[in-house]
Formats: structure tokens, sequence, C-alpha cells
């Protein structure tokens, strides 16, 4: 229940009080005057305090006074053994939650802390919000509000205003660059520029000339000077998505600059000093290829500093409503199409899917399904899902059979490969996107298509 202060010279009447408020499952405190009233209150916090009006070391006023200047949702309820009309006028204006006459009856001295407790609670409650509203205000973009998210804009709250270099984790989709954005936009660099980079789309060896630069002629055709993105990010922010694909050399390179903001242009001798903010991100488990060797230990503890997980969207569905309507809102503006309703059946599908893609397969859904659909509003039949697009290219589902003589590992070898050539195909040759498409990283897909010998 509630912390209550009561503040009366007389002992025999703060005993009563506090008997019928502890009755009432309430917490009580007692002060025999207003010096040490005050005292109690400089040092403990209270919802509630109930005040005579007159004591020999002051007023009930005071006491009033005090709290409503620091701290303005504590209510005070005023006692006084005179009830007048201009009493009780003096004691409101002066900001009084109530005030009760003595010889009270228990019951309204219960009713009276029961109201001014209540409304305590609210008023926090509301100051609470209204602080994490504020605080999460750059954070505007990362719907929801299941307990995961929540989390999640606590941690960016508390680092955004840092220095500190982020790790960001997740799947792919689950919205990783938006994390690092909101971070940006909560620091001290907010107006200065924020870069991402795929570490992942572009090749091992333009990734170094990317992020430090070249000079001229330090490569074929390297035919001019060239600021890398560090530079470019200079007093800003950059982004490294998919870092844990960078080669050791590169990771050596990194380290270097995370730890005393110093790197080299590609062709150059002389160090460049930049003052960079690094956000790193990976769908992949840095601990693991630590452990294969495929990842500089001491670059991951220098990355790691606050690492960040995002979680998978299939553990937060109740967070699909919210992401579905506003995705609506956006798509049908990007498309200038008129937005509509998603209907309930849709929505418990939507609900039910465990989304592989995230964040971005929902968007994907919700796009195909405002061109799509036929009707007032988004029905179920709109939504074609994975396990959908299985069904109607194979119809009922048959028994799995292993073809004779095959062993596992080779007939999964074989749809591997022939889901590589599929993605190829779709992505008209374009490795990185065929590796965006397949979930896996641009190194590997080159691997797998040099395993398979695919042509």
């Amino acid at each position: 229940m509630a912390r209550i202060l009561i503040i009366d010279d007389e002992p025999n009447m703060r005993r009563i009080l506090t008997l019928i408020l502890q009755e009432d499952g309430h917490t009580v405190a007692e002060a025999a005057g207003v010096t040490s009233a005050l005292e109690m209150l400089a040092a403990d916090r209270f919802d509630l305090v109930i005040s005579d009006k007159k004591m020999p070391d002051g007023d009930g006023f005071d006491v009033l006074a005090y709290c409503r200047e620091t701290e303005p949702s504590l209510p005070v309820v005023i006692l006084t053994a005179v009830a007048t009309v201009e009493l009780a006028v003096e004691a409101m204006q002066a900001g009084a939650f109530d005030f009760i006459s003595k010889p009270f009856v228990p019951e309204v001295v219960t009713a009276v802390a029961k109201r001014a407790t209540e409304r305590t609670k609210l008023i926090r409650e509301n100051i609470v919000l209204r602080e994490e509203a504020r605080r999460f205000a750059f954070a505007d973009e990362i719907l929801g509000h299941s307990s995961a998210i929540l989390e999640l804009k606590r941690t960016i709250a508390k680092v955004a205003p840092t220095n500190a270099t982020v790790l960001i984790t997740g799947e792919t989709g689950s919205g990783k660059e938006l994390v690092a954005r909101a971070i940006h936009k909560g620091s001290s660099r907010s107006k200065e520029t924020f870069l991402a980079v795929n570490c992942a789309a572009v090749s091992e060896q333009l990734l170094e000339s990317e992020l430090f630069g070249h000079e001229k002629g330090s490569f074929t055709g390297a035919d001019k000077p060239r600021q890398g993105f560090f530079e470019a990010a200079h007093n800003g922010t950059l982004f490294l998505d998919e870092a844990g694909e960078m080669s050791l050399g590169l990771q050596a390179k990194l380290l270097r600059v995370l730890t005393d903001g110093q790197f080299i242009r590609v062709g150059a001798t002389v160090p460049r000093t930049v003052d960079v903010r690094v956000i790193v991100a990976t769908h992949r488990s840095l601990t693991e290829r630590v452990r294969d060797g495929l990842f500089r230990e001491d670059l991951y503890y220098r990355l790691a500093v606050v690492p960040i997980e995002i979680p998978p969207l299939r553990n937060r569905s109740e967070d699909v409503p919210e992401l579905v309507t506003s995705l609506i809102e956006q798509v049908s503006r990007e498309l200038k199409v008129p937005p509509k309703p998603i209907g309930p059946d849709a929505l418990q599908k939507l609900r039910n899917y465990r989304f592989p893609g995230n964040v971005r397969e929902l968007r994907n859904l919700v796009e195909r399904a405002c061109i799509l659909a036929s009707g007032d509003e988004i029905t179920a039949h709109d939504l074609v899902l994975s396990g959908d697009q299985l069904a109607d290219s194979e119809g009922p589902r048959k028994a799995l059979v292993l073809p004779p003589d095959t062993t596992l590992p080779d007939h999964l070898d074989s749809i591997e490969a022939e889901l590589i050539r599929t993605a190829l195909i779709e992505s008209n040759g374009v490795q990185a996107e065929a590796a965006r498409r397949l979930g896996i990283s641009r190194s590997d897909i080159a691997y797998k298509i040099k395993k398979h010998a695919i042509g």
C-alpha cells in the first residue's frame, strides 16, 4: 500500500491515526512537529502527508508549502480542531488535497487516504510515462510496446548520450540500422553526419578504400584522391552493418581507429585522425567467429562495450498490430494507393506467423497486400506467407522420401545448390542481392557458389 507521514504534536492523536491507517494496510511514519517532519520529508519519500494545522514549532501550512515546492505530486491533508468555511477555502487555495476535522471518524480518514494515495499513484505514473516518452522521442520509429521493445528503448536511451561503441545483434530484417539511427539521433552528434555501410555488400578489395579512402594512383582506376566513410563521418556516427564479414587484416585497421582515432588511406603513409562514433551490427555470433579464428578477440571486446540484442518479431507478436497499422499508412503513402484496414482474420494470421524475415518480411507482405487486395480490407487470403507459397507450388504436403543411394548431407547440398541458383536468377546474378534474399552473407554465398560449382 502507501507510505503516509502523520504530523501532530499530540502523541495520542498520532497513535490513533497510525492504528487506523495501518489497519487499512498502509505504512505509517510519525513526526511530532514541523521541524522533524521537514527533515523526514527531505530524507524519505511518502505518498501522503496528514498534518495538524497548529503545532508549537510551526503551522501545517508550512509543511504544505514545503511539499508544494519540493514535490508537487505529494498530497497534503490538513487536520484541524476548528473546522470553518474560511479554513477550508484557505487550505484548498494553498494546495491542500483535503482537510479533516477533529474529532474524526475512522471511515472518513481511510476514505480520504484512499483517494489521496490513488491520486498520487496516477500522477507519478503519468510523470514516469511522460519522462519515458521524452527519453524515447528519438526512438519513435522503433514501433511496439511489448516488454522487449520497451527494454530495448530504455537501453538505447541510456547509451545514446555517451560515446560508447555499440554492438547491435539480431536476425536479418529485425531493424539493426533503425536502432543505430535512434542511437545517433539521441546523441550529442545528432546534428552531424550519420553514414551506414554494409560490409557484406562490398567486395573485400574495395571495402578498405570505402572505409579509409585512397590516394591518387594507389590502384587501377584511382585517378584522384578520395576520402572514405570515416573521414566523411567526422564528428558524426558511422554504422558498420555486417562487420563480422571483414577480413582479419581490415579488422586490425578498424581496431586502430577505435583505439586512437587514426587510420591511413590506401596508398598513403601519413596517418589521419578522426572523431567518429562507431556502431557495429551483425546477424552472426561474433563469439563463435572468434572461436573459429575468423574474428579478432581484441576487436570483439572493443566493439562490444555496450551490446544490444534486437528481439525477433516472432517473440513479440503483440507488436504486430501496431506495426501493421503503421506500415499500411507508410506503404499507401509511398505507393499512392488508398490505405485499407486489415481484417481480424488477416491480423490473426500474422500474429501466428513466425516471420523468418522479421519486420522486413512484414513490410513486404503489407506492401504486396496493399497492391493486390481486391476488397475493402486486407484479408487473410491477401497475405501469402512462405508456408502458403510452398503449399501452393507443391500441392498437399507429402512425406519426405530420401532418394535411393543418397545420404542426408548429399541431399541437403543439392537443395542448397538449387536455392542458390534460384536466388541468383531472381537477383539477375548479383551475388550481394542473392545473399540478402537467402539471409546469408556475401562471403557465405561466394563460398557456396564455389563449393557447388555454380556457373
